[in-house]
């Protein structure tokens, strides 16, 4: 017992960091976990008091356990079987497939994250690049809601910078969990989301395992009472239109219910920009037909970079307004029991309506549309009558801008397209270069819808 044993120093540093890493995992890690999550338990006590609607248990559980419940579900279990009897594969290897599904989507939120960085980073971001300005929101309709309910945002998709406006702006209400596509999922980036709540999705999957897992999973988030946030349209605009919804993520919300179950309530939100940051990328890739483009996050990084520079050298300025308006809740109860046999499709039309008719009018979609509607270049006046002639049409609350009146909203939309160089001044005239006319475009879709039926 007392001889001495040699070994190379190599062999003593393995089995130092083999007995280093054992003690933490039995020891250690335990009790700072036990401290970390006693920690969040009085974070998340605090936030409770404040907000609408609290933080559900089902968003706190642990990452861990939250994956072993969704593979582990009967219906994943199902799933699993069927996958190993469709590809002739061992059940063990469908179930580990299904292990890595859950391990991608299931999210690990963070009170801390979320609402002491994420918040706040995201309130100083959209001031710092827009003016800001909320439209139609009913508080007392959005306070009616019964507090049982599961509470989902729907919202039109011009930006990436949707999720960081809409986050702020119901911060006081709630926290959102996003369903964020592949771009999000790229080091440090995906930690962070992740943190905050949302759960990866893949698009374009066609593998019918991934999707049963990820169905699993959004009707146990909105079981759990897990207030949403959804795109309906699946993806950016890439003419600035409205696009018809895609059913997917709805389907999964509202299929598969049971009578027991919760109501949802649907809450629709519009926004729209002055400039949206990814434009022109977004204007190319509709052109040319290709839904692959890369209108990422990097692009609103680049952009907040240059704002930065800009503002070092003395050239700051924000890029217009960003506007966002609630609709008045849907509950899906009510819903089913006023139209039988809708359906999703139905509820999609219904709830894609309700976001066109809250979609703000703001300068320069109007500038846009007035410019492109003349018979011939127009002045500086004939393009404020036309303006207020819209204007005119439209109900006042949907009109975001602090003076309302014809003169100021196209001089306002007149002086941002002037500053990028999509119009040009020239006898009195203003003309839009042939090349600036897709963008222009883009901006007047965003508000086409508003004026059907009309002669504005």
């Amino acid at each position: 017992m007392g001889r001495t044993v040699e070994m190379p120093l190599w062999v003593l540093v393995l089995l130092v960091a083999f007995a280093a890493v054992t003690f933490a995992s039995h020891f250690l890690f335990p009790s700072v976990r036990w401290f970390f999550r006693r920690r969040m338990e009085r974070v998340v006590a605090r936030l409770n008091e404040r907000l609408q609607r609290p933080i559900e248990p089902f968003k706190l559980a642990r990452r861990h356990d939250m994956i072993q419940r969704l593979i582990y579900d009967p219906e994943v279990s199902r799933a699993v079987a069927q996958h190993a009897k469709e590809h002739g594969v061992p059940e063990n290897v469908a179930f580990e497939q299904a292990r890595r599904y859950a391990r991608e989507i299931v999210p690990r939120f963070s009170a801390t994250a979320y609402f002491g960085v994420a918040t706040r980073l995201a309130k100083w971001l959209s001031r710092a690049l827009y003016h800001v300005r909320l439209g139609h929101f009913d508080e007392d309709a959005f306070g009616a809601v019964d507090r049982d309910a599961t509470v989902v945002f729907v919202m039109n998709h011009r930006s990436n910078m949707d999720y960081v406006l809409v986050t702020w702006l119901v911060a006081e209400r709630s926290a959102l969990a996003y369903a964020v596509g592949e771009w999000a999922r790229v080091w440090p980036l995906s930690g962070l989301i992740r943190a905050m709540g949302a759960y990866f999705i893949r698009r374009k999957s066609r593998d019918d395992l991934y999707r049963r897992v990820l169905a699993r999973y959004v009707r146990l988030a909105t079981e759990g009472g897990v207030t949403q946030a959804v795109f309906p349209e699946g993806g950016l605009s890439l003419d600035g239109a409205l696009a018809p919804p895609r059913l997917g993520l709805l389907k999964y919300i509202v299929e598969g219910r049971s009578a027991e179950s919760r109501d949802v309530v649907f809450v629709p939100v519009a926004l729209n920009y002055d400039r949206v940051l990814e434009d022109r990328t977004l204007v190319a890739a509709g052109r040319s037909g290709e839904r692959r483009f890369r209108a990422r996050i990097s692009v609103v990084a680049v952009s907040i970079l240059k704002q930065l520079w800009r503002k070092l050298a003395g050239r700051y300025h924000r890029q217009g307004f960003a506007a966002v308006s609630f609709g008045p809740p849907l509950s899906l109860a009510t819903f089913e029991r006023d139209r039988p046999g809708a359906g999703v499709e139905g509820l999609g039309e219904v709830l894609m309506e309700r976001i066109g008719a809250e979609v703000p009018v703001l300068p320069v979609p109007l500038v846009a549309r007035a410019l492109l509607l003349a018979d011939a270049p127009p002045g500086e006046s004939d393009l404020a009558a036309a303006v207020d002639g819209m204007v005119a049409a439209l109900p006042r609350d949907h009109v975001r801008h602090p003076d309302g009146d014809g003169a100021a909203l196209a001089a306002e939309g007149l002086r941002r397209l002037r500053w990028r160089g999509l119009v040009a001044d020239g006898r009195g005239a203003i003309t839009v270069p042939e090349d600036a006319r897709p963008l222009l475009e883009y901006y007047a879709a965003s508000i086409g819808h508003h004026f059907r039926g009309c002669s504005a």
